[in-house]
Parts: structure tokens; C-alpha cells; sequence
């Protein structure tokens, strides 16, 4: 399911684009807020869906290989172990998967170079080869195998950074997000069990209004929290103040008031780390002092109340 930080970084996402727009609504901000969100959980199927059609391209070579009028050795004796790999068949029968894509438009048909590229650097790694000569054969070995996939050939990949931009706009940055839950459903995948389970889009109810309910409440009060925010920077250069910061450290007021049962040191460390990756070098220690100010101030107007054990 997608997680509570993709949620918050789609949300500062969409206000900041809401707030550098001129014609933009807010029925039409968070329209492309949904959208955005759903096409992170159309990434994850398009994402789990990788190693299936590079395995199905290892499959082709076989069947080539055993169709020439001279094949080598190797080629009359394939060894299949990739292609026959227990996880992978999962996926590629799941009729769950199949039916989402469709329904979706989703595949990677369009782009065979890069799973052809894909296949190359796979088979050139060093767990592929340890894994092909193992002289072991268990499903949780090939859950195992399919997991370094992900891990060592996927990430800060050019080809499929390219290929996963080009197909969508809402796709940029979210590939680590993806791999996440394909990683989260290969491992609960179980020997026992004929199909694959694909992980739902949220968790609860609750996560699927996480975000509606955020980006409203920052929207609706930016002004007020963005007053708040200058009371406490009144030392600072407002020209040297990135415009994101601002944005980041209004949708973590609006978190810290409107949601009771989420924690104050997990939103402040949530938008934090969210600075570091998105603004600018130093906006992280920048928010975290300010923030830091600021919920002593809400506190003390009794804006920020928790509720249960350890929530304050």
C-alpha cells in the first residue's frame, strides 16, 4: 500500500503547484492530487510487472537458441533456472495483475530495448550467475533472487528512468515508492500459495482521506500558517527563504493540527526528511528549528492537542 510519506510529499506536491499556478482551482488541485496518487499505485503493477517480461525475453533466447539447425551445447542444454523461477511464474500468471494493467493501459511492450538492456546487465551481474550455479532450488531462494533485481539492476537506472517518465508525468520521482511495495509483495509471497497478492492501494480508510483531508486543511489555512511561520523567521532574509520551504512547513502545520492520533516528532521528522530530499541544501536544519518554534506556539494557543499514550 502506498505509504503515509508519499501521501505527504504528493500533498506538499500539489499545493505547491496549486500556489505557482494563476488559473488553478482547488476542485482541479486536488482532482490532480488523486490522480497523481493513483498513478504511483499504477507504477507499482507496471513495476511488478518487470521481471515477468524480462524473464519472458530470457525465455525467447531459449526457444531460439534450441530452433537453430547448429545450436551449441548450451544451447540444446538451457540452463532454466531463471526462466523457470518459482515467484516469477506467480507473477506472470497472476490474472489480477493482468486485468489491472489492462484495464489501465500498462505494460511495457512499447519499450523492448530496455528489457532487452535490462536482461543483459542481469545476466552480467554476479547474483545472477551465483544463483544460476547454486545447485539450489527453493522458492524462497528465488524470492531472494527476484528482490536483488530490484535492489541492484532497477534503481538509478537511466533506461528505465527515461521509459517510466515518458509513459507519465506523475511517475517522476516515484520509482523508489514502487519498488517498495513490489519488494513488500515479494516477500509475502508464500510457497503454499498458487497466486501472487497484490497490496492494496491504502492501508485503511484512513490513509485513503490522509491526503484529501491534508491537503485541504493546508490549503485552506495557508495564509494563517504561513503568518505563523513569520513570526518566527522575522531574522531571516525572506528573499532567502526557498518559496518550497514555506510550502513544506505550512502542510506540516496543517498535519500537526488536523490529525490528533499522528505523533508530533513523527510529523516534524516526516517533513524533515521530505526537506532534504526536495529543497534545498540546509532547508532540513532551517525547518527543524523553526518547526520546533512554531509547535511550541501552537501548543501554548492550544491549537496542537494529541490524543492517547505518547501522541504529545
Amino acid at each position: 500500500m502506498l505509504s503515509r510519506r508519499l501521501l505527504r510529499i504528493k500533498v506538499v506536491k500539489g499545493l505547491y503547484a496549486l500556489l505557482k499556478s494563476k488559473n488553478a482551482s482547488m476542485a482541479v488541485a486536488e482532482k490532480e492530487l488523486i490522480k497523481s496518487i493513483d498513478a504511483t499505485y499504477d507504477l507499482y503493477h507496471q513495476m511488478l510487472l518487470l521481471i515477468a517480461d524480462v524473464t519472458a525475453y530470457a525465455n525467447r533466447r531459449i526457444e531460439i537458441g534450441l530452433g537453430k539447425r547448429l545450436p551449441t551445447p548450451e544451447e540444446l542444454n538451457p540452463n532454466r533456472k531463471f526462466v523457470e523461477n518459482g515467484v516469477i511464474r506467480r507473477i506472470a500468471a497472476s490474472k489480477e495483475l493482468a486485468e489491472y494493467l489492462k484495464k489501465r493501459k500498462l505494460g511495457w511492450k512499447k519499450h523492448p530495448e530496455l528489457i532487452k538492456n535490462l536482461y543483459h546487465l542481469l545476466i552480467d551481474s554476479d547474483f545472477y550467475k551465483e544463483y544460476m550455479s547454486s545447485g539450489i532450488s527453493s522458492f524462497n531462494e528465488d524470492a531472494k533472487f527476484i528482490g536483488k533485481f530490484y535492489e541492484q539492476i532497477v534503481p538509478d537506472n537511466e533506461g528505465v528512468e527515461e521509459v517510466v517518465e515518458e509513459q507519465s508525468i506523475f511517475w517522476a520521482d516515484d520509482i523508489d515508492f514502487a519498488v517498495i511495495m513490489v519488494m513488500r509483495t515479494i516477500g509475502n509471497c508464500r510457497a503454499g500459495n498458487a497466486d501472487i497478492t497484490l497490496l492494496p492501494k491504502y492501508k485503511n480508510e484512513d490513509d485513503r482521506m490522509f491526503a484529501k483531508e491534508l491537503f485541504r486543511g493546508s490549503l485552506s489555512h495557508y495564509d494563517e500558517y504561513l503568518s505563523v511561520i513569520e513570526k518566527f523567521t522575522k531574522n531571516w532574509d525572506v528573499e532567502r527563504i526557498a518559496f518550497l520551504d514555506n510550502v513544506i512547513m505550512t502542510v506540516a502545520i496543517a498535519e500537526l493540527v488536523t490529525f490528533d492520533s499522528i505523533p508530533v516528532k513523527v510529523t516534524l521528522d516526516e517533513y524533515i526528511e521530505i526537506s532534504k530530499y526536495y529543497s534545498t541544501h540546509g532547508s532540513g536544519q532551517f525547518i527543524n528549528g523553526v518547526l520546533d518554534k512554531v509547535v511550541e506556539y501552537l501548543k501554548s494557543e492550544g491549537k496542537i492537542e494529541k490524543t492517547g499514550r505518547g501522541l504529545k
